[in-house]
């Protein structure tokens, strides 16, 4: 399932068109001076455990971290990341019909938010943004509660306590301080545990993630840093926010970084659990960059057509995270025909319990915005409570009036 898009009027100039060009000019004294170019080379390493065919590749570094995974639990993997995209469009569709003030779509990122997702503890702790809807999926929050705040109705959903899930941030890298914050926390507590923060490549601009860099260094903080650089900040490309690949900002701070390929869920699992593994046995944090791509919109208020090529898309579209594995699930004879047909007609039962529970979410109580604003109530809280109270009568007033 895929998001139609129509040719780009601006389509976005890709690094390689500029890699490898000279230029020169001539200063106002006549001579003539080379301009300073940087010459691409060739890509940075990249962990990948399944190519975009759904071939098994070796990697000495990270196949023990996948070595002993069976059939039922790859299709575990496949079902995960099938059921994700099938509520994620649902959402999408629901936002297109006016039940959703705005949705932020995860098409594409599967695989790296359920392969990371899958990594995870029950004691580890998550701090996303607001895209990591598999990994909600991965920590049993009912996808129906993440809807709830883009429908207006509440404030979050959930317990962040019940899952160990914090609440969807919408501030663009905060999420990565209170992650640091929680995760010195866990290591004065002396915790076997292990924290995680989802962000962006935009956020990885943002000054807030390179304060968390830097007191999670000082401080040894077992805290894993999940990049899914899905190329575009909106509609910012990467190579116009860093002139390096964004894993490799980790050494600045003295802590390991790895590229991983995004759209390989096996990869994405495997390089999770080590970089877990390395939180919880006190060796400090890391810094994961998960290589994938965006396929539809930044949100749905977002035209992607405005600032990038169907090209760019199509070359995505052909290392899909769920094709994928399917590839690979039907080469080693892992899933067959009955298996994927049970779960079309599961995932076609999601989207409508989904879309049902929606449309029959209550309207929030007009006062609850004015409670837990402080422990113990505040008189300034009091007193704008009772001018709302006053300015709701009013509506009344002027219906008993006949205005």
């Amino acid at each position: 399932m895929t998001v139609d898009s129509s040719a780009a009027r601006k389509p976005r100039r890709s690094a390689a068109g500029k890699a490898g060009t000279t230029g020169s000019s001539t200063g106002t004294t006549g001579t003539k001076r080379t301009t300073r170019t940087t010459k691409k080379s060739t890509d940075p390493e990249l962990v990948q455990l399944l190519t975009p065919e759904g071939k098994r590749v070796k990697n000495a570094e990270y196949d023990a971290y996948v070595a002993g995974i069976t059939a039922e639990e790859l299709r575990g993997l496949y079902r995960d990341m099938v059921l994700t995209r099938r509520f994620d469009a649902e959402a999408t569709a629901l936002q297109r019909q006016g039940e959703l003030g705005l949705w932020a779509s995860l098409l594409g990122q599967e695989a790296a938010q359920i392969g990371s997702g899958r990594a995870l503890n029950d004691e580890d702790y998550v701090f996303p943004t607001y895209r990591e809807h598999g990994v909600a999926w991965c920590r049993g929050v009912d996808p129906a509660n993440l809807l709830g705040m883009f429908r207006g109705v509440n404030n979050g959903g959930w317990d962040p306590n019940s899952n160990n899930f914090h609440l969807y941030t919408i501030v663009i890298g905060s999420q990565t301080l209170h992650a640091t914050g929680y995760a010195m926390g866990v290591a004065k507590d002396g915790a076997d545990s292990a924290v995680i923060a989802y962000f962006g490549d935009g956020a990885s601009s943002q000054g807030d993630v390179a304060e968390s860099f830097t007191f999670s260094a000082v401080y040894n903080a077992p805290v894993v840093f999940f990049c899914q650089n899905n190329q575009w900040a909106i509609s910012e490309p990467t190579e116009k926010q860093t002139r390096v690949p964004l894993y490799q900002r980790a050494q600045g701070y003295g802590f390991p970084g790895v590229r991983v390929d995004g759209n390989d869920v096996l990869a994405c699992l495997a390089v999770t659990k080590w970089a877990l593994e390395r939180a919880r046995n006190g060796e400090g944090p890391t810094l994961v960059e998960a290589y994938t791509y965006r396929m539809g919109a930044h949100t749905t208020s977002d035209d992607p057509t405005r600032y990038r090529g169907d090209e760019e898309r199509q070359s995505w579209e052909a290392k899909d995270p769920i094709l994928r594995l399917r590839r690979f699930l039907e080469s080693a004879n892992h899933a067959d025909e009955g298996f994927f047909a049970e779960l079309e007609a599961e995932s076609e039962a999601l989207g409508r319990r989904v879309r049902e529970a929606v449309r029959s979410m209550p309207d929030p109580d007009h006062f609850a915005i004015f409670e837990n604003v402080y422990a113990d109530g505040h008189a300034l809280v009091d007193e704008e409570r009772a001018q709302f109270a006053a300015y709701q009568a009013s509506f009344a007033d002027a219906e008993a009036e006949g205005v």
